[in-house]
């Protein structure tokens, strides 16, 4: 497997690292053009950087181009968390990432998002899956924050003295 995982923030990744099976490549892909504001992505990538300083892992990241993230969720300004909207944006990010993937030969796409508590990991995979079979690729079907998975981020985050952000990312998300 030549897996190409999206990263949304450094404390959902730090326990799909030490969960992911063996892989014959593998790429982390942080790409989060629905982060406000600005300051909140630069925070949020600093501390990606801070946790594959060290770990060997290779990874890619994407360009920071919230008009596009907003023309793809636009009328879906008000939905609830976990709505429409945040359906929308998995998408779009997984759509982007298995893109990346074609271009740079994996055959395989996966992401950290099922880390959160707040996250549907059902919705994750059946979105995921879905974009992948689009592209001719697999789909790493997760669920990170089972076993505990959340709690193991929460620790690893404290232990690293990593940025741990309280809402999602995008803008509508920061209000709720």
């Amino acid at each position: 497997m030549r897996l190409l995982l999206h990263v949304c923030c450094a404390p959902d990744v730090t326990v799909a690292l030490e969960r992911l099976p063996e892989t014959e490549r593998f790429c982390l892909y942080f790409d989060n053009p629905n982060i406000h504001p600005a300051e909140e992505y630069a925070r949020r990538l600093a501390a990606f950087y801070q946790v594959i300083c060290n770990s060997g892992v290779d990874c890619v990241v994407g360009g920071y181009d919230p008009e596009f993230w907003h023309e793809h969720v636009k009328d879906h300004e008000e939905d609830e968390e976990g709505g429409e909207r945040c359906s929308e944006c998995i998408a779009y990010r997984l759509e982007r990432t298995a893109k990346k993937a074609k271009l740079r030969e994996f055959d395989t796409i996966g992401c950290v998002f099922s880390t959160s508590p707040h996250k549907n990991a059902e919705l994750i995979n059946r979105i995921g899956k879905e974009i992948a079979q689009k592209h001719s690729l697999d789909f790493l079907e997760s669920n990170f924050k089972k076993k505990e998975g959340f709690k193991r981020s929460v620790e690893i985050s404290r232990q690293l003295g990593i940025y741990r952000q309280n809402y999602c990312g995008c803008i509508h998300s920061s209000k709720q």
